[in-house]
């Protein structure tokens, strides 16, 4: 059972879509298509009620991607610089403090990670909060306060690319969610795609 869903937190998601997906022959990967319907659309729904605003990051079918029904943010730094980039783009877009990241291939997200991630970096007082499980940390799945952009900024423009690496820059809480074996399930290759289709039934709202 789904829990029930709350008034939004003050989050804008950031759908990171502008990758290049070379595991699967360069196709856009948030637009392959689980059970019929475009994994950022899955991601999307994931959000939908627990943040105040979805952002999508996409470099190419910018069409197709709105149609999704949200805000589309294209890189603005050259050569789609990675995940990071991305974020930074959707920030100057998003309207709320705080932003969440999350890849467009993780379709199965749990419902509490808004929730959970901004309650744990409140009471915490620290401005980065990133998900776990028992696989280890999901360092694309974070929470980021607007004061960090700035750095953020900087850290990317002088050549800084891994999230893991930027993370270690600043105070951050790991929030770790064991209910869910597939949460942050995550689609790389086409195999995990024909898993994805065997779980797909149990997720659909």
């Amino acid at each position: 059972m789904q829990p029930a869903l709350h008034e939004p937190r003050p989050v804008s998601a950031v759908i990171l879509a502008g990758g290049l997906a070379r595991r699967f022959q360069g196709e856009d990967k948030g637009l392959i298509e689980l059970s019929r319907r475009p994994l950022a659309a899955w991601v999307a729904e994931r959000l939908s009620g627990h943040v105040a605003e979805v952002l999508i990051n996409a470099n190419r079918n910018l069409n197709r991607y709105a149609a999704i029904g949200h805000t589309v943010v294209p890189d603005y730094l050259p050569d789609r610089p990675g995940p990071l980039a991305g974020l930074l783009a959707a920030a100057r877009t998003a309207q709320q403090e705080w932003l969440l990241s999350v890849p467009c291939d993780t379709p199965f997200l749990p419902l509490d990670l808004t929730g959970k991630l901004l309650d744990h970096a409140l009471a915490s007082q620290v401005p980065l909060a990133r998900a776990a499980d028992e696989t280890g940390n999901q360092f694309a799945i974070m929470l980021v306060h607007r004061e960090l952009i700035a750095d953020l900024e900087e850290f990317v423009s002088s050549g800084g690319r891994q999230v893991q690496a930027w993370q270690a820059r600043h105070a951050c809480e790991t929030i770790h969610f064991g209910d869910d074996p597939y949460a942050f399930l995550n689609l790389n290759t086409p195999d995990d795609l024909r898993k994805a289709e065997r779980l797909a039934p149990r997720y659909a709202r």
